[in-house]
């Protein structure tokens, strides 16, 4: 059973790329492609950490590490996986009980100009700009996105 409690936590984060929608599609699907934003700044995801299992039920992870080399594995499972527009997985560390994760939702919508607006939900902890924490990671970790696909 989900934690009613945990599941009101929520954010999102929308942002339009100068991309195709498939490319955005691979920056979150392909190992090699996830390695160089999948941390925010100042932390890196070495690529022999990342390991992608693209299917529902299929499981991904990492390990970001800081600047004073401690280590974060990062985990989760895919719940749907709809090529390329729609990606929704859990997110926590390895070992956690997938109930008590937050899950993340990914919609890529194409735009005109081969652009792509992507809309990141993330359900199980609060975030807002600012924080310091979960919204600011990501948000870093978009911006990182943007400089890769540049």
């Amino acid at each position: 059973m989900v934690d009613q409690a945990t599941q009101e936590k929520q954010f999102t984060i929308t942002r339009v790329f100068d991309a195709p929608r498939e490319a955005i599609w691979h920056a979150w699907t392909d190992p090699d492609e996830a390695a160089h934003w999948w941390h925010p700044r100042e932390v890196r995801t070495p690529r022999e950490s990342v390991r992608v299992d693209l299917r529902v039920g299929g499981s991904y992870e990492y390990i970001m590490i800081a600047p004073d080399n401690s280590e974060y594995p990062t985990a989760g499972e895919y719940l749907e996986v709809v090529e390329p527009e729609r990606l929704v997985f859990t997110w926590g560390s390895p070992g956690d009980d997938r109930a008590e994760v937050p899950v993340i939702t990914v919609t890529l919508t194409e735009l005109d100009g081969d652009r792509t607006e992507m809309t990141f939900h993330l359900r199980g902890i609060e975030g807002k700009p600012g924080d310091g924490f979960v919204y600011d990671g990501w948000n870093e970790a978009f911006d990182g996105l943007v400089e890769h696909l540049d």
